[in-house]
């Protein structure tokens, strides 16, 4: 009989009182609810001035790039398979929603959320709207795919084709190399 063992994450969740701070396996982690990030969300979509949308991800990107890129080398993870598990996990972990990479190339890919505490958020504060909301995601899936495939961050240009809170099923990312 074949037995298949699955990857697990492991979180080393602390808490220091005298900052009132969390970390994650050695990160400072934000701990916060999903009105507050579909908040920010529009905040970031609504600025004019910049780019907020890409500011977000990109922040996004750089921070998660960081965190997924040492606990794969903490573990001595090279198998990526081991890594894409790791990766839907953390997104799970640091409350984001559920996240499932349904293919995974050096080139290009495709995830899926079957649900999201952006969407979620923004749905119960405005309802559904014609355009998707998951730009933090979007940061997210560059930095799992630059971390997973050994790449720097900037490397993958990440597409939100399908958004839960445009009335879809799932919100489905599209993965391509820049």
């Amino acid at each position: 009989m074949t037995v298949i063992k699955k990857t697990e994450l492991e979180l080393d969740h602390r808490f220091d009182p005298a900052s009132c701070r969390h970390s994650l396996n050695g990160f400072t982690s934000v701990l916060h609810c999903h009105h507050y990030s579909a908040l920010y969300t529009q905040l970031a979509d609504d600025c004019g001035m910049l780019d907020g949308r890409k500011l977000l991800s990109e922040c996004a990107e750089d921070s998660f790039f960081e965190v997924l890129s040492a606990y794969f080398k903490a573990k001595g993870m090279e198998c990526i398979e081991d890594r894409i598990a790791i990766a839907e996990q953390y997104y799970a972990a640091v409350g984001l929603g559920g996240m499932k990479v349904v293919c995974a190339g050096l080139d290009s890919g495709k995830v899926e959320l079957s649900h999201s505490h952006v969407d979620e958020g923004w749905m119960k504060k405005w309802g559904k709207r014609d355009k998707p909301v998951n730009f933090i995601t979007q940061g997210y899936v560059a930095a799992l795919f630059s971390a997973v495939f050994g790449r720097p961050p900037r490397t993958y240009r990440v597409d939100e084709t399908e958004g839960i809170v445009t009335g879809a099923e799932k919100s489905t990312f599209t993965v391509v190399v820049r």
